[in-house]
């Protein structure tokens, strides 16, 4: 009997009968009959089931969130505090269930080869940058660099094909949504890195003085 089913996200099952293939009306289905998205992707990840990404559609490209990128410069001084700082930062992507899309690994492959035969050019599933920038920052303040990466979402369908029926089918389907980093430009959207500051705290304050290495001094807290 072929079925179509759900869990946790659009599933769908097509079994290969002596007349061909077709799809069934969805039907509920209890837990063990039923593959989570999780194994279909984990299958997919592993080769056991021969995966492709189908008719991707790329979204809009966007400005990511501003996250600290840097080590943070407390100025315990009574004069600004300047000094050369550097940053680094390693952006990846997520699916729709929030899980790591894993750099170098079968699924980013899968989908890289999807976008650049459909759109002409490739997809990547991490971005890492660096780089150094000079700050100022006042006395009783503490300052840092913060990036944010220009991210683009690639929805399209997961077909997962094995070459025995597994869960009592040949195929799965699954809808998902890919978000990762795009490259700098994309749709006018470009990267951004700025340095930022806030006042210290009362507490961080009284750790200016309480530590003599630190009082009357600008020094650098790892993040």
């Amino acid at each position: 009997m072929n079925r179509a089913i759900r869990h946790g996200g659009r599933l769908l099952a097509l079994t290969v009968a002596a007349c061909g293939i077709a799809a069934a009306t969805a039907l509920p289905a209890s837990a063990d009959e039923q593959p989570t998205r999780q194994q279909l992707t984990a299958d997919c990840a592993s080769g056991e089931g021969k995966c492709t990404f189908n008719s991707p559609q790329l979204g809009e490209a966007y400005l990511g969130e501003f996250r600290q990128v840097s080590d943070s410069l407390f100025n315990c001084s009574t004069s600004d505090a300047t000094q050369s700082m550097t940053w680094n930062d390693t952006v990846g992507s997520t699916d729709s269930a929030g899980v790591s899309v894993t750099a170098g690994g079968k699924i980013a492959g899968i989908i890289d080869l999807s976008v650049t035969a459909t759109y002409s050019h490739t997809w990547s599933s991490t971005h890492s940058e660096s780089s150094s920038l000079g700050m100022t920052v006042k006395p009783g303040e503490v300052g840092w660099i913060s990036r944010a990466q220009v991210m683009q979402k690639v929805s399209g369908t997961w077909q997962t094909h094995y070459d025995s029926p597994k869960w009592d089918h040949y195929y799965w389907f699954f809808e998902d949504t890919i978000t990762g980093p795009a490259k700098n430009g994309t749709d006018g959207t470009s990267n951004a890195v700025v340095v930022k500051s806030r006042k210290m705290t009362t507490a961080e304050k009284k750790s200016c003085s309480a530590d003599t290495a630190h009082d009357g001094r600008a020094f650098v807290q790892q993040r």
